[in-house]
């Protein structure tokens, strides 16, 4: 019993932290633009830190359970995008920035505490240890959806930091990111996984340099 328990133990630790972190990434792009006057999400039923309400059956359960099973050098995943309307933002030149922005930065923090708890309890209580084995997870899923998410290519969130810095002058260009990006991004995953792990290279080599710097 002790031995099924600890076998699925990984798989449960890192299910939960990649659900929690990807909750916390749409609650923080709601958020970000109920504080600038849209009540898109709140409207949806999407303003919570229920993970119930985010949850998306192929990014957020089957690909990274399917990652942890295959002890995948990293994981991915995604939720349900929170929806708001740019029209309704207070800011109309540069709200978009914000709520793009948010989830990424929600991650950050979420990394930083993370690395705080383990570089205090780490060593007290060990690796094997289950808020060890959590805090972990949780440290390193928070730096890829960072570094991921701001790829600027939609629909990541990169893609309308982008557009707000471009600006109306690049509407043309805007445009056709939105249609293409998807297929791009699809393109540059199929590479990834297939050719060769340029991203997964780049964001364990983040990983590395931000743990060190923890001295964890």
């Amino acid at each position: 019993m002790e031995e099924s328990i600890a076998s699925i133990l990984p798989f449960l630790v890192g299910a939960a932290a990649i659900i929690i972190s990807i909750t916390i990434h749409e609650f923080s792009h709601g958020l970000a633009a109920y504080l600038q006057g849209d009540t898109t999400a709140r409207d949806a039923g999407r303003l919570t830190l229920n993970p119930i309400a985010h949850v998306d059956p192929i990014g957020t359960i089957l690909l990274p359970a399917i990652l942890i099973i295959t002890r995948a050098p990293f994981l991915v995943g995604w939720a349900r995008p929170v929806p708001f309307n740019p029209l309704n933002l207070r800011d109309q030149r540069y709200g978009p920035l914000y709520v793009g922005l948010a989830g990424p930065l929600a991650n950050v923090l979420l990394v930083v505490l993370s690395g705080v708890l383990l570089k205090i309890f780490l060593g007290p209580l060990g690796v094997t240890n289950f808020l060890i084995i959590f805090l972990s997870h949780l440290f390193v899923i928070n730096i890829v959806l960072a570094a991921f998410n701001l790829i600027p290519i939609p629909p990541l969130d990169g893609s309308k930091i982008l557009m707000a810095l471009l600006g109306p002058r690049f509407s043309q260009f805007s445009t056709k990111l939105e249609l293409y990006g998807p297929y791009i991004l699809l393109f540059i995953l199929f590479v990834e996984f297939t050719i060769q792990p340029f991203i997964g290279q780049f964001i364990a080599a983040i990983i590395d340099a931000v743990g060190r710097a923890f001295g964890i």
